[in-house]
């Protein structure tokens, strides 16, 4: 089974960050007073210090160890702020943003029902999707849930990102690797302009080894911000119901090369 960034982890070091400042997730909703209280479900409102206090928290333990998908979660929320709204804006702007954001879809195994997905023809959409979650031994069902972004609406829109993250690989190609992930980090900075998608990408490549850099700078990183740039958004794409189309043909209508071989 090939390590993912998005996984469900402890949050140990989460509950600290929360703690030092006199909150923990269990507590967090008294200990912060709102006016509208919990926003959505699995909502904990926070102050802004501790906001602060658990980003640069999340930040040093997500670059330390990718794999705490709550502390890269965690991070995400913590720092996304203008860039969700202006995500918001952008699918606003869109007919298919615009209706994701009124129907407000979510990425489960029971919504994409993977096992109808399974039957379809080989270089479809949905069933490279679906092999690739074989192949890697993941479900759509183990996102971390969004905690700490102060609005229903934005909290949707950073919950539709993670969900959709599986279809990136199967749109580009790129491997489950840790350079593939990093590549699949600059192609969404230049898509969302996250500061987490930053500063993985930044970051990220420290990681790695001298062949693995080069390929990642050489090879990954012109065709992601290439592609990434030029491409339709995707935050715009209701995936759901592109299962059927040949892969080529998804690449071409969303205006996304597949990544070069190495």
């Amino acid at each position: 089974m090939s390590a993912r960034i998005f996984t469900r982890t402890n949050s140990s070091v989460l509950k600290q960050c929360l703690t030092r400042t006199g909150a923990t997730p269990s507590l967090a909703r008294s200990a912060v007073p709102s006016p509208t209280g919990k926003l959505y479900e699995g909502h904990i409102p926070i102050s802004p210090l501790q906001r602060t206090i658990l980003a640069v928290g999340s930040a040093f333990t997500a670059l330390a160890n990718p794999l705490r998908g709550d502390m890269v979660a965690a991070l995400g929320e913590t720092t996304s702020g203008i860039f969700l709204n202006r995500i918001r804006d952008q699918m606003l702007q869109d007919p298919e943003g615009r209706r994701i954001l009124r129907e407000r879809p979510v990425i489960t195994s029971e919504t994409m029902q993977l096992d109808t997905l399974r039957q379809l023809p080989d270089g479809t959409f949905g069933r490279e999707y679906v092999r690739f979650l074989d192949d890697q031994q993941v479900s759509p069902d183990t996102r971390e849930p969004v905690h700490y972004v102060d609005s229903e609406e934005l909290a949707y829109v950073m919950q539709r990102y993670r969900e959709t993250h599986d279809f990136y690989h199967t749109l580009t190609g790129l491997p489950v690797t840790v350079d593939g992930e990093i590549a699949l980090k600059w192609f969404e900075m230049a898509q969302t302009g996250l500061p987490m998608t930053m500063l993985s990408s930044f970051f990220g490549p420290l990681r790695l080894s001298s062949e693995e850099r080069e390929r990642l700078f050489n090879v990954y990183v012109p065709w992601a911000l290439e592609n990434g740039s030029t491409g339709k958004l995707l935050m715009n794409v209701r995936w759901e119901e592109w299962m059927e189309k040949p892969v080529e043909d998804v690449q071409r209508e969303l205006g996304v090369r597949p990544c070069p071989e190495v």
